[in-house]
């Protein structure tokens, strides 16, 4: 049955919505092109929109041409104002942004252990209050708020959850009273850095990924052919608690110690660099342990920098990412071709017998990655902590046989090590000849990589996403060095072909998918009936 005139015209309205929200301002023209609609049907669906504020003229196209300019429509970024907060522990960070998502005013305000409920809500209620009014606008028409815990998938509201400050709970209606306009919504934190990875970080490409955070805590987000799963009770990705080898006790319903938090959040962490002895934090929260992890992998990379080619943050892009991997230049683990390019469409980090293993300084095809760089020694790390040499160039490197967990296969039919055995290709430097410097680095992150990997395999075998994001500060931090170790783990582990990723968001992942959750209620509200033109914040 075709539909009625008003759903047509609702139809069309989202659709151009859509494009303006995706890819800028657009003329009448481009706009015709992109939707295949009629000119006069456009021309309707412009000056419709425009009556009910939703886009505005922007500018002028085709300056160069003869006749006159095309006008530019865009989203009417004034047309409502969101506001955003990333709730942890010890704080709480907040950001006033318009509709098209450009920020406007932001604002932190620390919570300390012993503050009361009351004083720790007022204080976080100040602080939105004070950046809506730097931002110089009346109020915010939709609050996005990212926390820690379970949110309860009848209410939507954060559930009681043991270790969290009670002032989490209570936030939400605090803000609803004093904003009795606003749209206030509330969202597992770790969903929401699954949402901004997959919207503007390390997943673009992905419909299907888990998120593995790494940060002050742990846990994951899991996102199936394009939809986020919560689970029956909201608890889906509580990864913190599933029992692991290696800690000396068992997680309970109310206390993840003992669990996956054990061996991988921010704590433990540092304790593991300390026992390597590399230099602590100032703190040992996710920051800390992220500073930690970072620094070994620059000192790591430095290490193998080529003589003369001008340390390690030259060539690697250093810095392009701000916040996480520092000098880390390339993607370790990742598929490469025989020619050694990466081949995109097949991003598999699960090697098929006799396929190449990616090397140090493959170009990283994905958003956020590095541009190659020269390598003096092109080893990847693996299984016991050793840094092994690569074949020679076409020489096959053979994955683990999938069923059974075979032995791996070897150069010229010597057989391989037993774990932890001595390969006799340990990195031995000039600068560092017992391996006491870099060595400890590299034995930190390939320490780190097996607590992660087990974690991951457990994730991989129970859904088989094809791809794992290391998100959080420790996740961007440890770059694609990380994402490489924790890939080669898991091809020993799993016979499942799961790409590793590094996070391109780092901890700021949880505050843009607070800002794109609440972009997206808030669009959803004014354009379902642009007629209607409801009064702009």
């Amino acid at each position: 049955m075709p539909a009625s005139p008003s759903t047509a015209r609702a139809i069309n309205d989202r659709l151009a919505l859509g494009l303006l929200q995706d890819r800028g301002p657009l003329t009448a023209g481009q706009l015709k092109q992109l939707t295949g609609l009629s000119r006069p049907t456009v021309a309707d669906l412009v000056e419709r929109l425009g009556a009910a504020g939703l886009i505005t003229v922007v500018g002028e196209s085709g300056a160069a041409r003869r006749g006159p300019n095309a006008r530019l429509y865009g989203i009417a970024a004034d047309r409502a104002h969101l506001a955003a907060l990333d709730v942890r522990t010890e704080g709480v960070a907040v950001l006033v942004a318009d509709l098209v998502g450009r920020v406007l005013a932001e604002a932190s305000v620390p919570i300390e252990g012993d503050t009361g409920t009351g004083p720790a809500v007022q204080r976080v209620v100040a602080a939105v209050a004070g950046a809506v009014g730097r931002a110089g606008v009346e109020g915010p028409h939709t609050v996005g708020i990212g926390a820690p815990g379970l949110i309860d998938p009848a209410t939507g509201d954060l559930r009681d959850s043991a270790g969290l400050p009670a002032w989490h709970r209570s936030l939400s209606a605090a803000l609803q009273e004093r904003l009795p306009g606003a749209r206030v919504t509330v969202e597992n934190e770790t969903n929401l850095a699954a949402l901004a990875e997959q919207r503007e970080g390390a997943a673009r490409d992905r419909d299907t990924f888990v998120l593995l955070w790494l940060g002050h805590g742990t846990g994951a987000a899991v996102v199936l052919d394009g939809t986020l799963r919560r689970g029956a009770s909201g608890g889906t990705g509580e990864i913190g608690f599933l029992p692991v080898p290696g800690t000396p006790t068992l997680p309970s319903a109310t206390d993840c110690s003992g669990g996956f938090h054990t061996l991988a959040g921010a704590a433990a962490v540092v304790s593991l660099g300390a026992e390597h002895g590399l230099p602590a934090p100032a703190t040992t929260d996710g920051p800390g342990a992220a500073g930690m992890v970072r620094g070994a992998v620059e000192r790591v990379l430095a290490a193998r920098e080529p003589a003369g080619a001008g340390g390690a943050g030259e060539e690697s892009g250093a810095g392009e990412r701000p916040g996480g991997g520092g000098a880390v230049a390339s993607a370790v683990g990742e598929t490469v071709g025989a020619a050694g390019e990466h081949e995109p469409g097949n991003r598999s980090a699960g090697a098929a017998a006799g396929e190449p293993v990616a090397r140090w300084g493959a170009a990283a095809g994905r958003p956020g990655g590095r541009k190659s760089r020269p390598v003096a020694e092109e080893r990847p790390v693996v299984g016991g902590g050793a840094w092994e040499e690569l074949p020679a160039a076409g020489e096959p490197v053979m994955a683990r046989e999938a069923s059974g967990g075979g032995p791996l296969e070897t150069r010229g039919g010597e057989e391989p090590p037993a774990v932890d055995e001595p390969t006799g290709r340990e990195p031995v430097t000039a600068a560092d000849p017992a391996g006491t410097a870099a060595g400890a680095d590299e034995r930190f992150l390939s320490a780190l990589a097996d607590r992660i990997a087990i974690g991951a395999a457990s994730v991989v075998a129970v859904l088989d996403p094809g791809c794992v994001v290391l998100g959080g500060e420790i996740g961007h931090a440890g770059g694609d060095v990380l994402a490489g170790l924790v890939a080669q783990r898991l091809r020993r582990m799993s016979p499942l072909p799961t790409e590793v990723r590094a996070g391109a968001l780092g901890g700021s992942a949880v505050l843009r998918g607070a800002l794109l959750t609440a972009r997206d209620r808030a669009q959803d509200t004014l354009w379902s009936d642009p007629s209607r033109s409801p009064v702009p914040s």
